[in-house]
Order: C-alpha cells, then sequence, then structure tokens
C-alpha cells in the first residue's frame, strides 16, 4: 500500500503565504482600478465633454433642422445626463408635422433628433403657390412656395376641415401607382351629396366620385380604363355604380 506524501507545516506556511499575496495584489489592483474609474468619471461630468456640444437631426424632409431643435428644447451647454428623452419626444410630436421622434444619446456629448414625418399626399393650390397637404388633412403653408409638385394630385376647392381629412384619408388608402394617375381632385359639391369630387386624370379622363366610398371604388379604375378605347375621352362616373360617359364631339 503506498504511503501518501504529508507536507509538514513548514513546507505548507510558503505556499500559503503566497496564495495570500496574490490575492491581495488581485484585490489592490481592482481597488486602484475603481479609484482612478471614479476619478475619471469625476473630472468627466465636471467637464465640458458632459454638456452637449453636438445636436443633429435625421429622418426630416420638410421642416427644418434648426426648427426641429428648436421644438426639442436642447440647449448645447446643457448637461446630457440630465436629458429628458420623454420630455423631448412629446415636445417634437406635438408638432404638427412631426408623426414619431426618437432622441438618442452619442458618446461623448452628442445628441441625435430622429424624425419621421406625415406622408405628404397631395398638394392645394391657392392660385399662386402650392403648399403640401399631409396624410392627417393638414396643410402645410410655409412650404412649397412657387414651386410646382411633382408626381402628386392637386386638390382645388377644399378647405381645412373634415371634408379635406376625409379626402386625405381615402388618397392615403390608395396605392401609390394610382395616387400618382390623378392630375387634380376639385370639390364640387351637390345638393344630393356634400362630398362630390372630380377628378382630372393624367390619362384624360375625367371622373366624378365622392370622398365616401372613393378609395373603394378608385381602385378599380386601371381595370375600368382597360375596357375603354383611350382615343375616346369622357367621364367615369364612380358615385354609384361604374359607368363611361364619352364627352360630346362636333361632326
Amino acid at each position: 500500500m503506498n504511503q501518501r506524501k504529508v507536507l509538514s507545516l513548514e513546507d505548507r506556511i510558503p505556499k500559503i503565504k503566497e496564495h495570500r499575496k496574490r490575492k491581495a495584489n488581485r484585490r489592490l489592483i481592482f481597488l486602484i482600478f475603481l479609484f482612478f474609474l471614479l476619478i475619471m468619471l469625476v473630472i468627466y461630468f465636471q467637464s465640458p465633454l458632459s454638456h452637449v456640444n453636438d445636436i443633429t437631426v435625421q429622418g426630416n424632409e420638410s421642416v427644418p433642422d434648426q426648427l426641429i431643435i428648436d421644438k426639442s428644447g436642447l440647449k448645447k451647454g446643457a448637461n446630457i445626463w440630465k436629458l429628458d428623452k420623454k420630455k423631448v419626444i412629446q415636445k417634437l410630436e406635438n408638432h404638427e408635422e412631426v408623426k414619431h421622434a426618437k432622441v438618442k444619446i452619442g458618446f461623448p456629448n452628442t445628441v441625435k433628433l430622429q424624425i419621421q414625418e406625415y406622408e405628404t399626399i397631395a398638394y392645394v393650390s391657392t392660385g399662386t403657390d402650392f403648399h403640401p397637404i399631409l396624410e392627417n388633412g393638414l396643410i402645410v403653408k410655409n412650404s412649397l412656395e412657387g414651386a410646382v409638385p411633382v408626381n402628386a394630385p392637386i386638390l382645388s376647392n377644399f378647405n381645412e376641415d373634415k371634408i379635406l381629412e376625409n379626402m386625405a384619408r381615402e388618397l392615403k388608402e390608395l396605392p401609390p401607382e394610382i395616387v400618382n394617375i390623378i392630375s387634380e381632385v376639385h370639390y364640387t359639391p351637390k345638393n344630393t351629396d356634400k362630398y362630390h369630387i372630380t377628378l382630372f386624370m393624367n390619362d384624360g379622363f375625367e371622373v366624378s366620385a365622392t370622398i365616401l366610398t372613393f378609395s373603394e371604388k378608385m381602385v378599380h379604375y386601371p381595370s375600368i380604363v382597360s375596357q375603354l378605347d383611350p382615343k375616346v375621352k369622357g367621364v367615369i362616373d364612380m358615385e354609384v355604380g361604374s359607368f363611361f360617359k364619352a364627352y360630346e364631339t362636333k361632326e
């Protein structure tokens, strides 16, 4: 039977001392690291590095960067870690053209404002200028002065009310390929239908419709036109059913 080697106390003491020494060294290194980390944090929070130095805006197309920054209430020099993100987002989303907003902090002292605007689905004509109409029915009156809109319908005779909101909602429901072939939408109410509209299409046809069923009926426009003679223009009536009446021509 093998006899186990028995270490004497004198042999074990150096190893115990070495183990304790290594353990103490590791603890000392950790405490030194923690000490310097705390010092660096104190210096950082007291230095300009912890203050907002740069504010960037992303995702906006219609609303100017500076207007977004002004609406956010952010100021350069403010403590970046005291920034209330929820409050900033609320201020940004209170702007009528902003649908959603996000706030991100970029190290060491940059604040990023990410904006999603309401989509522009049409333009309203004021006679000389064109103003965007957003998907929520809002007319943006401080944009596109003197500019001519492209690939979007022009709305005429509409007021900024529920009628316009309904019209904007119906346009929003349509596929983009159909919206893009609408040239003009005129609000032409009747005694029997206060929601009546007249459309002039890019392909030369005219459409008589009602806002109440506009998107439901207009989605079938390509199918209806495909059955008509492209050389014979006229009015496609979509108020109740769907039928075509050619323009009167002289012999």
